[in-house]
């Protein structure tokens, strides 16, 4: 079966209580051609480190990404030999993506809240060891590191993905990072504005626009799922969304405040005790989805495997480099690969590297 090294999917899409069974969905997600697997972060059974480990230990060739991970839960030292190891173990297949992460979080943690500042701080560190350098007497917004050290014959080549929303964001990730991943519900005109933005940012600081790999993240629901399945993947995981950074969603995507502040109102969503994706009954979600307007769902794969597989190629089409099939597993996905195979330009992603953080051919 020929490889896909433009799609990839997440490892334990949205909430699991069982870690192991990554190490099915990576050799199955290896199996059927999928480029990539993206590793998100929970403080609860889904550590990136250990997550990356597995994924490393059950695929041979699939590009490995955490997507996200926060550079400010760990000691810089502790990170950069993650990645190193993760680098080595992989023969050049991973990229460490990190995220900004929750403000309300990391307050309740006793944690500072993560600036770009921060991030690019952290980002020329590990840069520097991966180069064999020490780092000596460091004060930035990082932090205040008296010396850190990895081993001075190190020349790890390791590409930094960021995961990046607003425009400013945006334009940042374009700056410093190898590759950017971006949210799940953007609306095909809002891919193209982040796609812009990102392009901008390297011109900027003098880099190739086109060096930049960008994957955008489809939340691909098909009708080939039972009804439930499909509420909580689609509506279910937006309203999720809203609950935690709506204003944000709702700006960039220049969608109606009016239906945000409805949303919010409503006697179900003002003061639920938790995520929807997560604990909401059928009935619950039957309800977000009315009150979600149908616009907004559209920003998403749904219907049969062919009607999906033009959506990811219209990802394409707005700019994006690859595209990250979100919310759902290997096996879920199946039948909408197959259609993709059937129409897919293949010559448009000869050559394009297996390492999620590249976005030229021949690397590796």
């Amino acid at each position: 079966m020929d490889d896909l090294p433009e799609l990839g999917c997440y490892g334990l899409a949205g909430h699991s209580a069982s870690p192991r069974d990554l190490l099915g969905e990576v050799a199955e997600a290896e199996a059927m051609g999928l480029g990539a697997v993206f590793l998100s972060e929970r403080f609860n059974t889904k550590d990136a480190a250990v997550l990356a480990g597995a994924a490393a230990a059950a695929g041979d060739r699939i590009g490995i990404a955490t997507a996200a991970t926060n550079h400010n839960t760990r000691h810089p030292l502790v990170t950069a030999t993650f990645a190193t190891t993760m680098h080595r173990m992989t023969g050049g297949r991973f990229a460490l993506g990190l995220g900004r992460g929750f403000d309300m979080l990391f307050d309740v943690m006793g944690l500072r809240r993560v600036t770009q500042a921060q991030l690019n701080d952290f980002i020329g560190i590990m840069r520097r060891l991966w180069r064999g350098e020490a780092v000596a007497g460091h004060d930035g917004p990082a932090g205040s590191y008296p010396y850190l050290s990895q081993d001075s014959t190190f020349r790890e080549d390791i590409p930094v993905m960021l995961m990046a929303i607003g425009e400013r964001t945006l334009e940042f990730a374009g700056r410093v990072a190898d590759g950017v991943v971006l949210h799940t519900f953007f609306t095909d005109q809002t891919l193209a504005r982040a796609v812009s933005s990102i392009r901008r940012g390297a011109a900027a600081a003098g880099r190739d626009p086109a060096s930049v790999r960008v994957w955008s993240v489809l939340a691909t629901v098909g009708d080939h799922l039972d009804e439930e399945v499909r509420l909580r993947k689609l509506a279910g995981r937006l309203a999720t969304y809203l609950q935690g950074y709506g204003d944000l969603l709702v700006r960039v995507n220049r969608w109606d405040p009016a239906d945000l502040a409805r949303f919010r109102a409503d006697d179900l969503v003002d003061g639920y005790p938790g995520a929807f994706d997560a604990l909401a009954t059928p009935d619950e979600l039957r309800h977000l989805a009315g009150l979600l307007p149908q616009e907004w769902l559209e920003a998403a794969a749904t219907g049969s495997p062919e009607r999906c597989a033009r959506r990811v190629l219209a990802q394409f089409d707005a700019g994006a480099d690859s595209v990250v099939l979100h919310g759902a597993t290997p096996a879920e996905l199946a039948p909408i690969l197959d259609a993709y195979r059937a129409v897919r330009p293949a010559d448009r992603f000869e050559g394009l590297p297996r390492n999620p953080g590249r976005a030229r051919a021949g690397d590796s």
